[in-house]
């Protein structure tokens, strides 16, 4: 299994965060917001309680954990090993070192765990004691067989010469037919394993029958880029959010340019159009519908290319969205990795050979919110709305949720100071995060108690969690009208949140189908490919949101569908926003 910190930089790398809801680094309740009201805590984080002295030496807040564990074993909870550990790392990447090393120290003697052995081997290694950084990682290998971290770094320390193989040079390197084979049956029987839903949108057989056609695809001249790609297959049929290699950003990224699709598209109501024309802006112009690609019909050829990307449930939405940031990508995969690109074009009679740009191709983004801090607060010239940005809910209790509890906190004030009437909350882009910045955003726009999670259910757990409790409303919380804006990228926690705004009634809804809903397979378990050392995760825990009536398969569907067209994209208009402005006026 992969430790939880190389777990988060693969997480963070691979751009979807599966911070997921109700992840493993946050098994038990946060210590609730006293604004405007008292709300139950099913039980407390010890780390909340410690980090109340981070402004004291190290010393004291391990005296204090020691002190309340031994006076008060049952007011905290102690054995949340990972939310200690995500403590610690905090101190680590702010280089405080030593502060690192007695938090590592604490969970070595509390847990004596090989994650325990393998964070202390990591700050040992940040300070440059390779010798005491190797005890370690061999303490921690000794105990998990499967860390795979411990025996990468163990080997970088004993043959610094050796160097690990780039991206590009993996791309083209061919392992033999068994090997693949083996690791196809490793990644399958690995989801089997771990997964906790993991027939709920796929039958064992259809599942099985994918694993052996995926398997008669490979060739002894099938190549690593070829069978990374062969695996999200396998992955993507399980219609999980939370389970994957890295939404396909690690095969974009291996991709040499001279074979990436020479311009960048846009997929849009079942037809692929040209956004950037690159080189070959005098046979093209933007806006210009693209009908084959090398022979292949778009249609046929999309559809082939969304069996590989993953997604929650049904929902074709984040397939789009995943497509269109990487499709200089994903149609050289789909075709094979051409060397030459020939296109049709609608209302043209000669095909088109795309000739290469000058400048790298990179991917596509059509983000359109100007919030450049994942947080933002607005009030147009009307005087009456306030748009509150909210990019992520990516904030807990372990480091940074004091930050959004204070700018809810803050813009509230500000909008009852204001006397603001119309209030638009933009989720759109906010790949999840953890449910105490959902919750306490909730605790503004209800108007009576509610529970958030009606499941709740990951390996280890002992008690109830943040959520599982009945939360009340705050005092004089926002009774105005409010307006949502949503799109395919809302993954996770903000299907949660998105659910219980729909069956609450807390607004109108306004954009694309969400990327999520109220059921979510979250968490992550770690693992590596024994022959290609291909690291992926699975989800291995279950969270359901308190809006069961809404379908598990589909996203959360705004009352008003609204998204751009070709034009739009070209010229980057924001057409939801403009609707929910347009909206209120009307």
């Amino acid at each position: 299994m992969l430790t939880f910190r190389l777990k988060f930089h693969w997480i963070v790398f691979s751009f979807l965060l599966f911070t997921a809801c109700g992840s493993n680094h946050h098994k038990l309740a946060a210590p609730a917001s006293n604004v405007g009201g008292e709300r139950e805590v099913v039980t407390k984080s010890i780390v909340q309680k410690i980090k109340e002295l981070d402004h004291k030496p190290v010393e004291e807040r391990i005296a204090l954990y020691k002190k309340l564990k031994q006076e008060s074993p049952n007011a905290y909870n102690f054995e949340n090993e990972d939310e200690l550990t995500m403590y610690g790392y905090g101190f680590l990447w702010a280089d405080k070192i030593e502060d690192a090393f007695a938090i590592f120290r604490l969970i070595v003697e509390v847990f004596g765990s090989a994650n325990s052995y393998d964070s202390l081997a990591e700050a040992y290694l940040k300070k440059g004691d390779k010798k005491l950084a190797l005890t370690n990682y061999e303490k921690s290998l000794s105990i998990n067989p499967d860390n795979f971290n411990a025996e990468d770094r163990i080997e970088a320390i004993k043959y610094p010469e050796k160097k690990p193989l780039t991206p590009a040079e993996n791309f083209g390197k061919v392992y033999t037919p068994e090997a693949y084979k083996a690791d196809l049956d490793q990644l399958a029987n690995s989801i089997l394993k771990i997964h906790p839903n993991v027939h709920k949108f796929i039958s064992h057989k259809a599942f099985t029958d994918i694993v052996e056609k995926c398997k008669s695809q490979i060739t002894d001249k099938t190549t690593f880029a070829q069978f990374s790609y062969i695996c999200n297959k396998i992955i993507a049929s399980i219609h999980c959010a939370h389970t994957g290699m890295g939404g396909l950003y690690p095969e974009y990224e291996m991709l040499p340019q001279a074979l990436k699709f020479p311009i960048q598209t846009r997929w849009i109501d079942n037809k692929l159009y040209v956004v950037d024309q690159m080189n070959n802006n005098k046979s093209l112009k933007p806006g210009d519908e693209i009908l084959s690609i090398n022979g292949v019909q778009v249609s046929e050829l999309i559809d082939g290319i969304y069996q590989h990307i993953v997604a929650q449930g049904h929902v074709k939405t984040t397939k789009n969205h995943v497509f269109n940031k990487l499709s200089s990508g994903l149609i050289p995969y789909a075709l094979n990795l051409p060397v030459k690109y020939t296109i049709t074009i609608q209302g043209q009679n000669e095909a088109i050979t795309l000739t290469h740009p000058e400048k790298a191709i990179g991917t596509y983004w059509d983000y359109l919110q100007y919030c450049q801090n994942q947080l933002c607060l607005e009030f147009p010239d009307d005087k009456k709305t306030a748009l509150m940005t909210i990019t992520s809910f990516n904030y807990y209790s372990w480091s940074n949720l004091n930050e959004f509890v204070e700018f809810i906190d803050q813009s509230f004030k500000q909008i009852q100071e204001k006397g603001i009437k119309n209030l638009i909350i933009d989720v759109r882009y906010n790949t999840g995060g953890s449910q105490s910045s959902a919750i306490h955003l909730l605790r503004y726009l209800v108007d009576k108690p509610f529970t958030y999670y009606s499941k709740s259910d990951f390996p280890g757990k002992l008690v109830k969690i943040e959520g599982e409790e009945i939360i009340q409303p705050v005092k004089n919380g926002y009774n105005g009208k409010v307006l949502f804006l949503i799109d395919g990228n809302g993954n996770s926690t903000t299907g949660h949140f998105m659910s219980l705004v729909k069956v609450l009634k807390l607004g109108t809804i306004i954009g694309e189908e969400l990327g999520s809903n109220q059921f979510c397979s979250a968490g992550s378990t770690s693992c590596r490919l024994k022959n290609t050392k291909i690291n992926y995760y699975i989800a291995n825990n279950t969270h359901i949101s308190t809006a069961t009536s809404q379908p598990d398969e589909k996203g959360i569907l705004p009352d008003h569908f609204v998204h751009q067209s070709i034009d739009d994209v070209i010229h980057r208009k924001d057409v939801v926003k403009e609707f929910a402005f347009g909206l209120l006026k009307r």
